[in-house]
């Protein structure tokens, strides 16, 4: 009786610091979000590398839980977000206004699927892809 007491706080423990991991995760990737919608705030990438490193490590900690499909949202909002901008990128070279438009897109599209993440994740939900 008293080792079932001790594995359901072992997995409440775990659920807890997988969860505070996904909020400093989330808080980077706002931060990097946010300074990629407003012009001249640039926070640079080093906080989405840092946050893309969080979410690589916890992943595997996560399996099985309700917070894994954040861990996998993330990273798939940060792959998706990449390759669309070096998709994007010789629009800068050919004309500047699409280079603009496009990066800003992306940029408000990966605010957006940060933001879901984070509302999903305060509801302890799992997010659906």
């Amino acid at each position: 009786m008293n080792d079932d007491i001790i594995d359901v706080q072992t997995r409440a423990e775990r659920a807890e610091g997988l969860k505070a991991w996904g909020w400093v995760s989330y808080l980077l990737h706002l931060i990097v979000a946010v300074g990629a919608v407003v012009p001249g705030a640039q926070p640079g990438a080093a906080l989405l590398i840092v946050a893309l490193v969080i979410d690589l490590v916890k992943k595997g900690d996560a399996e099985g839980t309700w917070q894994a499909s954040h861990y996998a949202w993330r990273i798939r909002t940060v792959l998706w977000a990449g390759v669309l901008y070096v998709l994007t990128a010789p629009l800068w070279f050919l004309f500047l206004l699409p280079g603009w438009i496009a990066w800003g897109l992306i940029s408000i599209w990966f605010l957006y699927r940060i933001v879901r993440g984070m509302v999903t994740m305060n509801q302890d939900r799992a997010i659906n892809a």
